[in-house]
């Protein structure tokens, strides 16, 4: 249908059963999405009762998909049986290594097979594993080392190169570098010596994964996220969060079948093309997972590119793909999409950025592919909340229904009291997906969770049905094209400079990435900077997706309240915003 300029309207019979009905339906004793009870942290959860209870579960899972492929990356072609071999393998080098459960094991890797391969073959062994940032600067890499207190590394060849000096991480005891191309010493050494390359994974020997006693809460990884004072902070997360996604995805799939009058299909293996990096929540968790108990193929990109994508598409037979709304745009506008087959394509999915009510219905008038999003954040280990097709349709601004397991609630900025249906407050969130808390930042812990529920910092309304639309935000998150950017990370840096005495950074809309970080900056009497020097000057030291696209100069000191807090909305208007 891609290409046909079909439409997609809501039927005037639509939907065919109530939410509640479906959940009825869904989770009934003995259905494939019963739900069970466990205490989490002290405090009673409905939990899905046929998730895998620890990732290990999960692993040998995989190995029942055989022959069929795991991932594809450009030339190379990895099954499950041959990645299952290479976990294994690297799970008992790394605990012939010494590490053990609880020991924190850093990634940080571009999207390549050896990326869920190092993944479990760290929390195969209990162990802890930490994925940084590809993209972060030298020193953001070495920060997330040090504050996770990782005792090994296992990094690309791009990102051994960046972090250079490992004296700056005194607490790693070894290094894996994949594909390296120089000689390594000291405590580095090539990945390979361990697994070889992706084409021998299938010869590799048949080992078992090391027996380790893991429990559903126990720790399995630290993903970074941006923290009220600029720095990153990692959220703990379990084996149980990162399994819940697993089943929240299929009932969502089948939910939409029944509110659509059709009865679920067995589920089949699906080929997805993956741009969003294993990094993030909404890769490793969302999607991962998923593949791993389905079988499904994932498609691995170097790099993001639009036409590349379409080429992947056609060639691969592509049924799913997305991450978040600039994907989307990107394929709906490149001038060579009609070149393409992508008939293939049946979702298009995504979240983590605000996203265009019209992007919804050209997604499915283009492409043929159901749009779907959702709503989740780092702090709950990805889907809270998602829709697909028709429910979407008729919501468009909205980001999906909790899905069974999960319980929302609208709160006054106070905390203390909720807000009935339809009125704006405060997002709260919990469920067996909500991670523990904050490595290392009890203060941070306990202003955010709060009796098992996470305080997100989103504003947000809820429909009679539970459909959830955020509204707003914490003012200083900036999301580009999906990536979080903490404004005073950004603010710090620009104050560093000599020239600057004031400095703020807001988010301007950008059709396509959503919001893009604009800078404001007041110079010092006498001083001079242009706006390339000062972009310059934040480049050498963040990430470039966190770089102002402008910087706009003041004539004087920046706006702000009588607490002395700048009022960014008048910087805003600056920029039109």
């Amino acid at each position: 249908m891609a290409g046909d300029e079909a439409t997609m309207a809501v039927p005037s019979d639509w939907p065919r059963m109530s939410m509640a009905a479906v959940q009825a339906a869904l989770t009934a004793p003995g259905a494939p999405f019963e739900m069970g009870s466990a205490t989490i942290g002290g405090i009673e959860t409905r939990i899905w009762k046929n998730a895998p209870a620890n990732l290990t579960q999960l692993i040998a899972l995989s190995r029942t998909h055989g022959d069929r492929l795991a991932t594809i990356h450009e030339d190379q072609r990895v099954s499950y049986e041959a990645q299952y071999r290479a976990i294994a393998t690297l799970a008992t080098e790394l605990r012939a290594m010494g590490v053990e459960k609880g020991d924190r094991v850093a990634l940080a890797m571009r999207n390549m097979p050896e990326w869920p391969v190092a993944f479990f073959a760290i929390v195969a062994i209990g162990a802890v594993c930490v994925p940084l940032n590809a993209w972060w600067s030298r020193q953001e890499l070495a920060y997330g080392v040090n504050d996770s207190g990782a005792r090994v590394l296992i990094v690309d060849r791009q990102r051994y190169d960046r972090m250079s000096d490992y004296g700056a991480m005194p607490g790693l005891e070894a290094v894996l570098v994949a594909r390296a191309r120089v000689p390594l010493t000291g405590i580095t050494r090539r990945l390979e010596e361990v697994i070889g390359d992706c084409a021998g994974y299938a010869t590799l020997p048949d080992v078992p994964l090391p027996a380790v006693d893991i429990a559903p809460d126990d720790a399995a990884t630290i993903f970074y996220t941006s923290g009220t004072t600029g720095r990153p902070k990692g959220a703990l997360g379990t084996h149980r969060n990162l399994a819940t996604n697993i089943l929240s995805a299929a009932y969502v799939a089948a939910r939409s079948h029944l509110r659509r009058g059709e009865m679920p299909p067995e589920p089949q293996p699906k080929v997805g093309l993956l741009v969003i990096p294993f990094f993030h929540v909404t890769a490793c968790s969302a999607s991962l997972m998923g593949a791993l108990a389905g079988g499904t193929t994932l498609v691995l990109m170097r790099k993001w590119d639009a036409g590349e994508a379409l080429a992947l598409i056609e060639r691969e037979r592509v049924q799913v793909t997305g991450g978040v709304p600039t994907i989307a745009w990107q394929l709906l506008e490149h001038p060579d999409r009609a070149k393409y087959d992508l008939s293939s394509l049946e979702v298009v999915q995504y979240g983590g950025a605000p996203s265009a009510p019209d992007l919804v219905k050209r997604i499915f008038d283009v492409f043929g592919a159901l749009p779907g999003n959702g709503w989740g954040m780092t702090e709950t280990m990805a889907t809270v909340t998602q829709h697909v097709g028709e429910d979407y349709l008729a919501r468009p601004t909205s980001c999906g229904a909790p899905v069974p397991v999960a319980d929302l609630k609208i709160m006054d900025v106070d905390g203390a009291t909720e807000q009935p249906v339809g009125e704006v407050g405060e997002l709260w969130a919990r469920g067996p997906m909500i991670v523990r808390g904050y490595w290392n930042a009890p203060k941070e812990t306990a202003r955010t969770f709060v009796d098992g529920w996470v305080r997100t910092g989103d504003l947000a309304r809820l429909d009679e049905e539970g459909f959830c639309t955020i509204v707003d935000r914490a003012k200083d998150i900036i999301i580009r094209g999906g990536e979080n950017i903490y404004s005073i990370e950004v603010e710090d840096v620009l104050y560093a400079h000599p020239a600057v005495t004031d400095a703020a950074l807001v988010g301007v809309p950008d059709r396509v990435l959503g919001e893009v970080p604009a800078a404001v900056v007041h110079l010092c009497p006498g001083c001079a900077a242009s706006e390339a020097e000062l972009q310059d000057f934040v480049r050498a030291r963040l990430a470039g997706f966190k770089v102002p696209v402008t910087v706009r100069f003041s004539d004087t000191v920046l706006p702000r309240n009588a607490n002395g807090k700048i009022l960014k909305d008048e910087l805003r208007a600056m920029f039109g915003a």
